[in-house]
């Protein structure tokens, strides 16, 4: 379907925050976009961007604490008749038939019986379920109940198609069948909609089926990328200008941000304290990526090694952040290279590794906290909650459990400290009390 001038939604200064005891925790941060009719769009960032909030706010499921949504110039103050989500989880009424979870949407607007059936009929035709019209999700595989998510979606008729990651609950090959199904539904049009908003945070997919990628960063999510992309359909993922357009995102991705070093960096004294999000990186993960590189001459390419690893960018970025968190590597237009320290790193046991990251935790404020509430209490040791408490006044309370987790695996690997999970105490042993904390 061809894209036209005319502004189906219109985003102005969209702003979500998240209300905490004395202040907000902000996750979209002054969000202005226009969708037109005719557009495939992927919504593309990080986990933790903000991109399902912002989906959810254009639908209407979410109110914005601050700006404005228009629907063809009209304020979205509710959940919108207009617009249908496909979840990333199938969402499916368990007790009800495949053509009885078409029709739902159909019921709730008091559509008669008889053109509920006619229209569900006509679509489960369509989405390829034709013979399960009488099936129970329970009997049905993860791509079909997808497919009946898909058409009960459809059966409303809306204008705006919204997915929520479609497709990453899906396994690959019935994923990739789903993609292709979908795109030439579109392409044909046999779908009755005017426009696709896709949350993903697969590269190769948004490139893959959208006629524009919308990049968000995270901490807040803002948009830094508003892409175009111009290849024709029916689109080859080995053609020289579909990896030329991925690994030109993946360096926008993986490299928006501003050195990692400028975002540990502890406050001025007269600055109030902030504690700023630890990536999720597995460290384990760290190390074999690590060696991999040094194998490689040091440097390769980010798209490639996520391509080769079968591993999305969401995936990735979490390690790579990791490891400019430690000065271990740095990401230079789309790929990675060791630092010295990260060559030392690599070729260094066990033991020096540990000491390597042990070090760099020194320098990172949470981390220089739990050292410190250690050391001066005088049994050496704090519960778990106590620093979650903490945190929680920074993050969401999810997000709050995820820093601490990391925050636990990292400094238990370093042995900075350890962590007793029948007691949830975090401690330190008598000797290393006595120790300095620049030692």
């Amino acid at each position: 379907m061809a894209g036209s001038s005319e502004v189906l939604v219109r985003l102005l200064g969209v702003t979500k925050s998240y209300p905490q005891l004395d202040h907000d925790i902000r996750i979209l941060d002054d969000i202005t976009l226009d969708i037109y009719r005719g557009q495939y769009v992927a919504l593309l960032g990080p986990s933790g961007s903000g991109k399902s909030t912002l989906l959810r706010i254009v639908t209407g499921l979410t109110r914005p604490s601050y700006g404005t949504v228009l629907y063809r110039g009209e304020p979205v103050t509710g959940p919108h008749p207009d617009a249908a989500m496909v979840f990333q989880t199938f969402a499916l009424y368990p007790w009800l038939t495949v053509q009885q979870n078409v029709e739902m949407g159909l019921l709730g607007k008091g559509v008669p019986a008889s053109e509920r059936s006619r229209r569900a009929a006509l679509l489960i035709d369509l989405i390829g379920l034709d013979g399960y019209e009488n099936a129970f999700p329970k009997e049905l595989s993860g791509g079909m109940r997808q497919r009946v998510g898909f058409a009960r979606a459809l059966a409303v008729d809306p204008e705006l198609l919204c997915m929520d990651e479609p497709f990453s609950a899906l396994d690959f090959l019935t994923a990739e069948n789903l993609r292709s199904e979908l795109i030439g539904w579109w392409h044909d049009g046999r779908l009755p909609i005017q426009a696709v908003l896709m949350v993903t945070h697969g590269i190769e997919e948004a490139v893959y089926m959208a006629d524009r990628i919308i990049i968000l960063s995270k901490n807040p999510a803002r948009v830094i990328a508003d892409i175009a992309n111009p290849l024709p359909y029916p689109r080859n993922r080995k053609a020289p200008a579909f990896l030329e357009l991925t690994d030109h995102i993946y360096q926008i991705v993986t490299g928006w941000d501003r050195p990692a070093a400028t975002l540990w960096t502890v406050p001025e004294e007269s600055a109030k304290p902030t504690l700023k999000p630890l990536p999720q990186g597995h460290l384990s993960m760290l190390s074999g990526l690590l060696e991999l590189v040094r194998d490689r001459g040091g440097v390769d390419d980010l798209y490639h090694l996520g391509s080769e690893l079968f591993l999305e960018v969401d995936d990735l970025l979490p390690v790579t952040e990791t490891a400019q968190l430690f000065h271990l590597a740095e990401v230079q237009a789309g790929d990675l290279k060791l630092t010295a320290l990260g060559e030392e790193f690599v070729a260094g046991d066990i033991g020096r590794r540990k000491a390597i990251i042990r070090s760099q935790l020194k320098d990172i404020p949470l981390f220089q906290l739990i050292d410190r509430v250690l050391r001066t209490k005088a049994n050496h040791s704090m519960a778990r909650d106590f620093f979650l408490d903490i945190l929680e006044e920074n993050f969401s309370p999810k997000e709050a459990e995820r820093q601490l987790a990391t925050a636990i695996n990292w400094g238990r690997f370093a042995e900075l400290f350890h962590y007793d999970t029948d007691t949830e105490l975090l401690f330190l042993e008598e000797d290393e009390a006595n120790q300095s904390v620049q030692a």
